[in-house]
C-alpha cells in the first residue's frame, strides 16, 4: 500500500541544507572572502528573524522559525531554477548561513 500526500511527514529544510552545506564550511579556510560574506548572510537572516528592533545581546534562533524561512527560500530557488554554482553565489551563501545558524544553535539536536 503506498501512502498519499497527505500521509507524508512535512519536509524538514534544515536537515537536508545541513548535509548539503556543512562541508562548505571547508572553504571558510581557503576563502576568507566568502567567511565574510556568509557572516554577513548570517546577519540578515538574524535580522529578519527578529525585525523587532536593534537588540545588543543575540538572541537564540528560533528552529521553526528558520526552518520557515530556509523553506521559503529554497522554495523561491526551485521556482526560479536556481542549480548551485560551482563557486558562491548569493544563494550559497544564503544557504550556508542557514547551516552555520543550525550548528551554532544546535537545532538539530534531540
Amino acid at each position: 500500500m503506498s501512502a498519499s500526500p497527505d500521509d507524508a511527514a512535512p519536509r524538514d529544510p534544515l536537515s537536508g541544507l545541513v548535509a548539503a552545506y556543512t562541508p562548505r564550511f571547508a572553504e571558510f579556510a581557503f576563502e576568507p572572502g566568502f567567511l565574510a560574506a556568509v557572516d554577513q548572510h548570517v546577519a540578515a537572516v538574524r535580522e529578519r528573524l527578529h525585525a523587532s528592533g536593534p537588540e545588543l545581546e543575540l538572541r537564540p534562533v528560533d528552529r521553526e522559525a528558520l526552518a520557515d524561512y530556509a523553506l521559503g527560500f529554497t522554495d523561491v530557488l526551485a521556482e526560479n531554477g536556481w542549480c548551485e554554482p560551482v563557486g558562491q553565489d548569493f544563494a550559497v551563501c544564503r544557504l550556508t548561513a542557514i547551516c552555520w545558524l543550525v550548528h551554532r544553535h544546535q537545532l538539530l539536536a534531540a
